[in-house]
């Protein structure tokens, strides 16, 4: 069992992004993502997890499935609201069973509505704690380099993301659009005394107003002159996805200059804009 910490530890990584299918046919589709995107040889690939743990078992499967029937190593998404001990407890001696040795452990979105989730934590970090005192397993978290949207401020978001990393082995970031701003927080979080590879994430733009609308829930900004870009080809799918992934591309060069310690792209269960940014870049095969 490959741990991501590991490979961080070797060199520079690639990883991809997925997200448990609903239906039949959108499993068809992963699957074939998936076999497509096999031959790039990612140092790992990482699965979603749903709002309040809804995904919890179609999560499980697929990381699982992944980790046994291909020759990616798989890495689970794990969230802490509405969650007990004993769910968390539970699920990681499954995961053990299932040779999934990578976690990335998140806080997890509230309930939209307001209510109470339950549960008996509150703090991604409280996850991450319960994670190492049960060892066998690397650890990631999650980073915003424009800062969390539920965050007073950066320097309060900085510090807890910080405090984050040093209980833990790495962070991949929420996608964003400015190199700047990642490199940044980098430099913030140095300056805390914080110094865990922290692995940028990238969005190939294929669908402008989906973007937006996942920006906006997380906080990230999709800028003026980028989204003015987009607007001029807004009436040719083709030209959209052609610019998306030459933004995307553009992206991961200035990161991979700058000395990032790899990739993550959200492929949103789709290959063909992940395999051109990473041809781009150089990042495929001999």
């Amino acid at each position: 069992m490959a741990l991501v910490r590991d490979l961080l530890a070797a060199g520079r990584t690639i990883s991809f992004e997925f997200f448990p299918p609903k239906t039949d046919e959108a499993a068809d589709q992963l699957r074939a993502t998936i076999a497509e995107l096999e031959p790039l040889a990612p140092s790992f690939v990482s699965v979603t997890y749903g709002a309040g743990g809804s995904t919890r078992e179609r999560t499980r499967d697929l990381v699982v499935g992944i980790e046994r029937d291909t020759s990616l190593t798989a890495m689970a998404h794990l969230t802490c609201v509405g969650h007990t001990r004993a769910d968390v407890h539970r699920l990681l001696e499954e995961y053990r069973a299932g040779g999934v040795a990578n976690l990335l452990a998140l806080a997890g979105d509230p309930p939209a509505d307001g209510t109470d989730p339950g549960g008996e934590f509150r703090y991604a970090l409280e996850l991450v704690e319960l994670i190492a005192d049960v060892g066998g397993f690397s650890i990631g978290v999650a980073a915003h380099p424009e800062g969390h949207p539920r965050s007073t401020d950066l320097a309060t978001d900085r510090r807890h993301l910080a405090a984050k990393l040093t209980a833990a082995d790495f962070a991949i970031t929420q996608f964003f659009f400015r190199a700047d701003d990642h490199l940044r927080m980098v430099e913030d979080l140095a300056a805390l005394g914080c110094d865990r590879p922290v692995i940028p994430g990238i969005m190939p733009v294929t669908n402008v107003g989906q973007v937006a609308r996942m920006a906006q829930m997380s906080g990230a900004e999709f800028p003026a002159e980028l989204a003015a870009r987009f607007e001029a080809v807004a009436d040719d799918p083709v030209g959209v996805r052609a610019l998306g992934v030459e933004v995307a591309s553009e992206l991961g060069r200035r990161l991979l200059d700058a000395g990032v310690p790899g990739l993550h792209f959200y492929t949103l269960n789709r290959s063909t804009a992940t395999r051109e940014i990473a041809a781009n870049l150089g990042l495929t095969p001999a």
